[in-house]
């Protein structure tokens, strides 16, 4: 088998390469940097050029699946055309793709996209499952919503499309947790406002894993992509602080100085969201890391 993966060299694509290359599966990969194609009989490189509406259309051949993980990072400041890279990132990629495989009769059986919880409205009560229908009406809920849209134009062209939408990823080189962890190892880590907002996280090795499960299973359909029990925001930072053997001594950290700080990026510190893993789990899915602490001592020890 082989599968096209968009966003293989980020934080999450290379541990979604090792768990395929680990069950056998060949990968071919999409990147805008020339210095990064490699040719190896498991591991081909493609380059294109979304901004320019550019693509190696080869990058189909022999390919039954497409694993999408392509998009700007949102932990950048939201100047006003970051937020519209932002989003282009993810629907105009989707459309290129679409586009390629149109003009060029190429079959894809299973599409495979990353999403986000950004799409549930902030709240500390409710529990997301995957049949809430309304969409937050920030700026992330916006995106997750034009990005699900842009995703769903592969169906017509045959292809069984799946959509997770992926919680705070945790993992040692990338992502939240080395921003998390900076502060609090220098004796300084503090919750932000009242600290109840609940962050639903997950483990990057178990992400890569769903992923796949969801590759092999055929999954079609909206799953959400975290770890079965969400922690509050001050529980993350209490529990963070345990495992690196450091005290918590400041006093949480204000809403306005954030918003001071990071201008209108400060929401991703501050919004509540409770998500379910049930579904994935009743697809048969199995998490290794099920609890906070057990998956931060992996990282952080």
């Amino acid at each position: 088998m082989t599968v096209l993966i968009t966003g293989a060299t980020g934080l999450i694509g290379q541990e979604i390469v090792k768990k395929c290359h680990d069950n056998g599966i060949n990968v071919h990969y999409l990147t805008t940097s020339k210095s990064k194609l490699n040719k190896e009989d498991n591991y081909k490189g493609f380059y294109w050029n979304p901004k320019d509406n550019k693509i190696d259309h080869q990058c189909f051949e022999g390919v039954s699946a497409i694993i999408n993980m392509v998009g700007a990072s949102i932990s950048k400041r939201w100047t006003d055309d970051y937020k519209k890279e932002i989003l282009e990132s993810r629907t105009k990629t989707a459309e290129l793709l679409q586009n390629t495989i149109k003009e060029h009769n190429y079959k894809i059986k299973q599409v495979i996209s990353a999403s986000a919880i950004g799409i549930y409205p902030t709240s500390e009560t409710n529990y997301y499952e995957e049949s809430f229908s309304d969409a937050s009406s920030s700026f992330l809920g916006e995106v997750v919503e034009q990005w699900e849209a842009a995703v769903d134009g592969f169906k017509p062209l045959g292809s069984i499309v799946a959509k997770i939408r992926i919680g705070l990823v945790l993992a040692k080189n990338g992502g939240a947790l080395p921003e998390i962890v900076k502060p609090i190892r220098f004796g300084a880590g503090a919750a932000f406002g009242n600290g109840k907002q609940w962050q639903s996280w997950i483990h990057v090795e178990d992400l890569a894993s769903l992923f796949v499960y969801a590759l092999q299973n055929n999954f079609e359909g909206i799953y959400n992509g975290v770890a079965p029990n969400a922690a509050s925001n001050k529980e993350l930072t209490k529990v963070t602080a345990t495992v690196l053997e450091r005290p918590l001594i400041l006093p949480n950290i204000p809403k306005f100085a954030m918003k001071l700080v990071l201008g209108e990026m400060h929401i991703l510190l501050f919004e509540s969201q409770r998500v379910s893993s049930e579904k994935i789990e009743n697809a048969g899915f199995d998490f290794k890391y099920v609890n906070l602490r057990p998956a931060l001592e992996d990282l952080l020890l």
